[in-house]
């Protein structure tokens, strides 16, 4: 007796280069803010901006490899773990008058709308697994078409950019948590 195969869902690529695409979109956003309006992202802002990397890589890799219960784990975990770091900056600032960290987008600040997003990439992911049943994981590299390449080599350069960013802002040591410059940029006093 044999077994039916069990395959991606035909649309799985299509819907994969979607969400990447729209987190490679986020990421544009909360740099261009960055650069537009001088607003350095703080400690939990960067972890945010990571978490929502890690998501997109397991995205990458569906749109590489072939959708995966295990890429779609990796976007799951990044996502929960970005809930809980969006979550506590939403609770560190719920004090009567505070009126929170940075600017917002639409009546909402950022980490506001990270765990939003981050809990619609939960609720994608399961949604996701069950239209793409498959039995196991795939090892084997599959052909992606240009728009798919072109997508992820933006989400590549986002990332590399932000990263820069970061290091520009943090240098090697811990990021202040009110950052008001890039350390690697400020002139350096000479000596007495």
């Amino acid at each position: 007796m044999q077994f039916a195969s069990r395959t991606a869902h035909p649309a799985s690529a299509l819907l994969n280069l979607l969400a990447l695409l729209g987190i490679t979109a986020i990421l544009v956003l909360a740099f261009a803010w960055q650069i537009v309006f001088n607003e350095l992202p703080c400690p939990l802002c960067l972890l945010q901006r990571l978490a929502f990397i890690l998501a997109g890589i397991g995205m990458l890799l569906n749109l590489r490899f072939g959708a995966s219960p295990a890429h779609y784990a990796m976007v799951i975990l990044a996502s929960a773990g970005g809930i809980v770091v969006a979550g506590r900056q939403l609770l560190l600032h719920q004090a009567p008058g505070d009126a929170g960290y940075g600017s917002t987008l639409l009546g909402l600040h950022f980490y506001t709308w990270a765990v939003l997003a981050f809990a619609a990439l939960i609720l994608w992911c399961a949604v996701m697994l069950v239209l793409d049943r498959k039995a196991g994981d795939t090892a084997a590299p599959r052909r992606v078409g240009v728009i798919s390449a072109a997508v992820m080599g933006l989400f590549f350069l986002v990332t590399l950019v932000n990263a820069g960013s970061t290091t520009l802002e943090c240098g090697f040591g811990p990021c202040p948590d009110n950052p008001t410059e890039y350390q690697w940029l400020v002139p350096v006093a000479a000596p007495g």
